[in-house]
């Protein structure tokens, strides 16, 4: 009779559903953590690869600076008086 009393059935089929909850809870928060990191993954990728687009499209754009000023940039004729006078 010890063995089949209320107290024992209620803390015995208590303890399964409540080893199961938290074997379920803690699987929930193994795939919400497993979730973050890769979110956190996405993120620091789309910010290093946005950085480095950036980068390269502003060292384009320098280039291209660089470049226009130096075609603008002609020497004088005084210049080219000196050095034409000479020879």
């Amino acid at each position: 009779l010890r063995c089949c009393t209320a107290a024992s059935v209620v803390t015995d089929g208590g303890g399964t559903a409540a080893a199961a909850a938290a074997a379920a809870e803690e699987r929930s928060l193994y795939i919400m953590r497993v979730v973050q990191i890769a979110v956190m993954c996405v993120l620091a990728l789309t910010v290093v690869f946005g950085i480095f687009f950036l980068g390269c499209n502003l060292l384009i754009k320098s280039e291209g600076m660089i470049n226009f000023l130096v075609k603008d940039r002609r020497p004088s004729k005084e210049v080219e008086a000196v050095v034409v006078g000479p020879y």
